[in-house]
């Protein structure tokens, strides 16, 4: 059911294309929930129904491709990340979101753009933006698991 809700997510996105990442966010939120309430392999579960799906059946695979290549398992390895000491869970974090960050660029050049050429400072320009919103995604999901676990699961009787 959660793969199903974020392949609606992603579609929508598809249909509207200025809410790409924005749905792949909430997509990645799905995962999360994967993460606290079924652990082990469910979220990967979850992440590759999703990735696939929406891959196989968007009209416009440019949010496919952001919650496959990182949106989707982020939530996933940020559990298993904080569990170590802060300095080096942002290393990891930092690491695999640059890794997911070339990825990303290259699948949206060569499956999205074709052969459009895109000047470099785009890229540089891109990459530091990229930076600081990445950061700030993560802290705002660190908020949202901390006041799902603290508030919503309370009030919903989860466990």
């Amino acid at each position: 059911m959660l793969a199903a809700l974020g392949v609606v997510l992603l579609y929508l996105g598809s249909l509207v294309e200025v809410l790409d990442a924005t749905v792949a966010v909430l997509a990645s939120l799905l995962c999360v929930f994967a993460v606290i309430e079924y652990g082990k392999a469910a979220p990967w579960l979850v992440f590759a129904v999703t990735s696939v799906l929406a891959i196989l059946l968007l009209p416009n695979k440019t949010p496919a491709i952001e919650y496959a290549l990182f949106f989707g398992f982020y939530p996933i390895l940020k559990e298993k990340y904080e569990k170590r000491r802060a300095p080096i869970a942002w290393v990891l974090k930092e690491l695999t979101f640059n890794i997911a960050l070339v990825a990303v660029f290259f699948a949206l050049k060569f499956v999205v753009l074709g052969n459009a050429v895109i000047p470099m400072y785009f890229y540089v320009i891109g990459l530091v933006l990229l930076e600081l919103v990445f950061v700030l995604y993560d802290l705002a999901l660190t908020k949202l698991i901390t006041y799902y676990l603290c508030s919503l699961r309370k009030r919903f009787k989860i466990k």
